[in-house]
Order: C-alpha cells, then structure tokens, then sequence
C-alpha cells in the first residue's frame, strides 16, 4: 500500500544519492573520531540517520505534518530497496 506523498519519496531519493556522492565527507569523520569497531557499521548509521533526518524535515515541509506510521513504514521499505547500493558505497 502506497501513502507516501511523491514529492516525499522523490526528495529522499535525492536525499540517498547526495549522501552517496559525499560519501567521503563520512569516511573523513570516522577518521577524524578514530572510530573503533565495525566502522562500515558506523558509516551506514550516519547515512541512515542524515536519511531518517531528511525524510522527517522533508514531511514536515512537504506535508505539514509528521509522517504518519505507514509512511515511515515506506521510508523502510526506501532504505531496504537501497541498502545493497549504500553499503557498497560505504
């Protein structure tokens, strides 16, 4: 069932590419913080976290209101269906 508004879906998809594009601002940081651990993991949380920030500010821009429960359920389902091509990236 798709509720997400497309002007949504479409900047979160902008959203994906640009964090891929600048993924070596991501790979400076964990540098910088000399992460210690699993620093894929790391890096993939930050990309998911600027994409979960994008797609919360995006609805209230966009729609005027929170993302509802179904819509985050869609933003999910955005983050599964690109998840192979982020963690390639990272």
């Amino acid at each position: 069932m798709k509720n997400m508004d497309a002007r949504l879906e479409e900047k979160i998809e902008e959203k994906i590419q640009e964090s891929l594009e600048n993924i070596s601002e991501i790979q400076h940081l964990a540098d910088t913080i000399k992460v210690k651990g699993d620093v894929r993991a790391f890096k993939y949380g930050i990309v998911v976290g600027r994409l979960y920030n994008s797609f919360y500010y995006q609805s209230r821009r966009v729609m005027k209101r929170d993302p509802t429960k179904d819509e985050f359920l869609e933003f999910l389902e955005i983050l599964q269906r690109n998840e192979k091509l982020i963690l390639k990236s990272i």
